[in-house]
């Protein structure tokens, strides 16, 4: 809303999407390293003061090329997060031998993230009526630094000294070389973290589905409630086989319905996916021995982004039914690798 107000076109907001992703790409694995050769806290705290600039750009710049840098702002920061977040939570874990207790926590997180979109929606309502894009912007600044503020205090395990001796390209070398005697578990992240880009088009089908646009808010209010329930319960329940497939073909009734009611099957199949989501996270955490975590990490991030590609040309060739039948070949891609 903020680039169409600001007076670009499809073409160029598709643009700069374009612009989001390609930094991702580019800089997900060698960020990675950086992680995991320097430290994964220091990753996190400049992690928040690259997306604040970005927004700060955005407020202070709203042209395309003032939103394209916010972008590779932006897309540096989520990189820097991506891999050394989940790194650091787990060596700070099998630092006292707990390593064991990584699913029940990595779900609590994703619960906490999903369930923390509902207010964060309100409060965005308010400011946005209170002082238009610019409050909202600032305030998103503000937040990003606080988060700087936050990771500062994350206490970060120390490592064999010897791991870093040889140098950032070793160290990238070496997460490289982890990922091929476990791709399957890389692969099984890729395929089913890439589903989730689906999530951007939850309130276009809301709409699709004959929900008045006033509506369309609340009535999708309970979806990511639902992933949330999908990902706590990850962290109490087993995984087995038949979840992802499950969750495929409800996405697929859901949207061959197309009825308002179909939403509430829409935030099944999202709960579902967010269960599987959390373990097969779990799963590479686990299966991962080396010092360059957040690079393998990044390996299976990069993938997604790929793959995610598949998830917006099924939306362009069948809209929910297409991405309903991609996740259960992803189902059938996993079950036969695992």
């Amino acid at each position: 809303m903020l680039f169409a107000d600001s007076g670009l076109s499809d073409t160029r907001i598709s643009v700069l999407l374009a612009i989001w992703s390609t930094t991702a790409v580019l800089f997900e694995v060698p960020s990675g390293a950086i992680a995991d050769r320097f430290s994964r806290r220091g990753s996190l705290v400049v992690a928040g003061v690259l997306q604040a600039c970005g927004y700060a750009t955005w407020v202070l710049f709203p042209s395309f090329w003032g939103f394209a840098a916010g972008f590779v702002l932006w897309g540096l920061g989520g990189t820097l997060t991506s891999g050394a977040f989940e790194a650091l939570l787990y060596d700070g874990l099998a630092a006292n031998g707990d390593e064991a207790s990584y699913g029940r926590l990595n779900a609590r997180v994703d619960t906490i993230e999903l369930i923390a979109q509902v207010p964060v929606a309100v409060v965005a309502t308010v400011l946005f009526s209170c002082g238009g894009y610019r409050l909202a912007g600032w305030v998103s600044v503000a937040m990003c630094l606080l988060s700087s503020v936050i990771a500062l205090r994350f206490p970060e395990p120390e490592r064999d000294p010897s791991s870093g001796e040889d140098g950032y390209l070793a160290t990238l070398r070496t997460g490289l070389r982890e990922a091929v005697p476990i791709r399957r578990a890389v692969i099984a992240v890729a395929l089913v973290y890439a589903l989730d880009a689906f999530e951007e088009y939850f309130t276009l089908l809301a709409r699709d589905w004959h929900v008045p646009t006033v509506w369309v808010p609340l009535a999708t209010i309970g979806v990511p409630l639902l992933g949330a329930a999908g990902a706590a319960l990850a962290g109490r329940l087993p995984w087995r086989g038949w979840v992802l497939l499950a969750a495929g073909a409800v996405l697929v009734l859901a949207a061959v319905l197309a009825v308002p009611a179909a939403i509430v099957l829409l935030g099944l199949f999202y709960g579902l996916y967010r269960f599987v989501l959390v373990h097969v996270e779990t799963e590479l955490q686990h299966r991962i021995d080396t010092d360059a975590r957040a690079t393998v990490t990044s390996v299976a991030a990069i993938g997604s982004e790929f793959v995610a590609y598949a998830v917006y040309a099924a939306w362009v060739l069948g809209s929910a039914v297409a991405v309903g039948v991609l996740v259960l070949v992803v189902a059938v891609v996993i079950a036969v690798r695992r």
